[in-house]
């Protein structure tokens, strides 16, 4: 009878040093997302400041060079853009990507859309700043 209470107690050890381990990466990729996230925001304003590429252009470009989860919603922005205004195509993707940020990192994201594509090049800096 004594075993089986420490088999048990073992396995409710190491139970909850896999739960807590599972947590803990989830935090540590949410933190490598936005840190990413905020180093594409700052290559986004420069493009928007200097380039004068289309927002669509940009989007691309840094789709192709950022990591998958974060590049998944500027690739599904660039993608929505053919049917939807950039305030529009920029809100689907963040509501439909599947990232490790919370739901107050999204909300900050989602009020890029509202100025996105709608203003001249300082409001659309300056939201970007605001974001970031």
């Amino acid at each position: 009878m004594q075993i089986f209470k420490y088999l048990v107690l073992l396995l409710i050890f190491i139970t909850s040093s896999l739960i807590g381990k599972c947590i803990s990466k989830k935090y540590a990729y949410r933190l490598e997302e936005l840190e990413e996230l905020k180093n594409i925001l700052n290559v986004f304003k420069s493009k928007i400041k200097f380039t004068y590429e289309p927002i669509p252009e940009i989007f691309e470009e840094i789709a192709n060079k950022s990591k998958e989860n974060i590049g998944a919603i500027f690739k599904k922005a660039k993608e929505n853009m053919a049917i939807l205004s950039a305030g529009e195509a920029w809100e689907k993707a963040v509501k439909t990507s599947e990232t490790n940020l919370t739901k107050e990192d999204i909300n900050v994201l989602l009020m890029l859309s509202k100025m996105l594509g709608q203003t001249d090049v300082e409001g659309q800096i300056s939201q970007i700043e605001i974001t970031r």
